[in-house]
């Protein structure tokens, strides 16, 4: 293999200097492949029961209480407590609540307001669940790994979102929800199993307990950090204007290509996929704040682009597009976080993290549901793009520090590199220290 081709090839490091990164990768995979299969029938089952862009589009209107309030705790939970712990519970709980969507799928009537329940359900737990995910990254891998951690991340993701949405829309057609849903409680089932393989991450001896002046002090300092509020405004912006999941079941009717729609929901991650599998380069970017421009910029072209077309193919080539730089800005707003944030704050910052990155989809189905039952599907689809590529470019101008943020003179990522070197953070004081008490 020539030297170029290695240089664009992912960078395994983290795969094999972290056997806890190993896990993780793997359960990710098998739980996301169970999440896509249960995210394809469950707006699907609405569609179907209800025949209204708006009661699809009122599931971003459930979830998002949930997210916010059982976000911000999390990430002050993560802080103060085991993270395995969370992650098991939290994992367990997903998969009871993927039974309660097979057994009413199973009626003779299936119930509509069970779906909402289960969706605000999941919401609540995914806000609990991810900031320990995400704040646990920065302590099992090596600082100068966590870019190419973060492209392996994604990488196992977009796997998961290919094969879950394009399967699952097979299955629901052929087989009915109740086999997705199944499907989706077998993976869960699993990945519970792997879970409880991982290694203890209790907190520093000196963390704080889950409180309000907790969750505060950690708001206080993104917003101190021009910076992180940068990611943060980018992502929300993105995905308010330009996240159209929601209405892909819509697109597929008006394109005459129902067959479709698990194609639809596939597309991005393909785009993901590819770009993941040429990430070798993104290790020795230091402007990481160009990737989360340059990436929100190019996700909102594409949206805007599968919105002109009438073919499907075009619109899948786009929706393609479209991941890929998704991928790019998830990349750049990762490594950011990771390289930047101290260790005793990065649970009520990761809680952060989860609302900047799950707020504007759920806003964003919203806006696409409501959008497009006034104007029709694809006009949801061609402005929703353009108002965030516009978005994009209007904070990139007025944040500069996110545009030159550079990893090897940024004063923070300075500050966490050393720390990590000198063995002084957080993570080396919890190994020694007794766990705490959960509050």
């Amino acid at each position: 293999m020539t030297p170029k081709i290695s240089a664009l090839l992912p960078d395994l490091s983290p795969w094999r200097s972290s056997r806890d990164f190993r896990l993780l990768w793997v359960q990710g995979l098998i739980a996301y492949f169970g999440s896509f299969a249960a995210m394809v029938a469950l707006p699907l089952q609405i569609k179907d029961l209800t025949d209204s862009p708006l009661a699809v589009g009122a599931m971003g209107a459930v979830e998002l209480v949930p997210l916010v309030v059982c976000g911000l705790y999390g990430g002050a939970l993560a802080d103060a407590v085991d993270r395995r712990k969370i992650i098991l519970v939290t994992e367990a709980a997903l998969g009871l609540l993927a039974v309660v969507l097979l057994v009413n799928a199973m009626l003779p009537v299936p119930l509509l307001w069970p779906l909402y329940v289960v969706a605000a359900g999941v919401s609540a737990l995914a806000g609990l669940q991810r900031p320990a995910l995400d704040s646990l990254m920065a302590r099992i891998v090596p600082h100068d790994q966590l870019t190419a951690a973060a492209a392996l991340n994604s990488l196992r993701w977009q796997l998961g979102a290919i094969a879950g949405p394009a399967l699952a829309g097979l299955v629901v057609a052929y087989a009915g929800h109740g086999t997705a849903y199944g499907t989706t409680v077998v993976c869960f089932a699993v990945s519970v199993l792997l879970c409880l393989r991982l290694s203890p991450a209790p907190a520093a001896h000196d963390a704080e307990r889950p409180s309000l002046r907790a969750i505060a002090e950690g708001a206080r300092y993104a917003w101190s950090r021009p910076v992180l509020l940068g990611t943060y405004a980018v992502d929300l912006a993105a995905m308010f204007f330009a996240f159209p999941h929601t209405i892909f079941p819509f697109l597929a009717e008006d394109l005459g290509a129902e067959w479709s729609l698990g194609l639809m929901y596939a597309a991005g991650s393909v785009g993901s996929v590819v770009l993941s599998l040429t990430s070798g380069w993104t290790s020795k970017v230091r402007r990481h704040g160009l990737l989360v421009v340059f990436g929100a910029a190019g996700w909102g072209l594409a949206v805007a682009a599968a919105g002109w077309f009438s073919n499907v193919w075009l619109v899948l080539v786009c929706l393609a597009f479209a991941g890929a730089g998704d991928m790019l800005s998830g990349l750049g707003r990762s490594t950011i976080w990771n390289q930047t944030i101290p260790d005793e704050l990065r649970g009520r910052l990761a809680g952060i993290e989860v609302l900047s990155y799950s707020v504007g989809p759920q806003l964003g189905q919203v806006r696409a549901g409501a959008m497009a039952g006034w104007t029709g599907t694809r006009p949801a689809f061609w402005t929703g793009g353009l108002a965030c590529l516009a978005s994009v470019g209007l904070l990139a101008a007025v944040l500069p520090k996110l545009v030159t943020y550079d990893a090897e003179t940024d004063e923070d990522a300075r500050r966490r590199r050393a720390a990590r070197s000198a063995g002084t953070d957080a993570e080396a004081e919890a190994e020694a220290a007794p766990e705490p008490s959960r509050p």
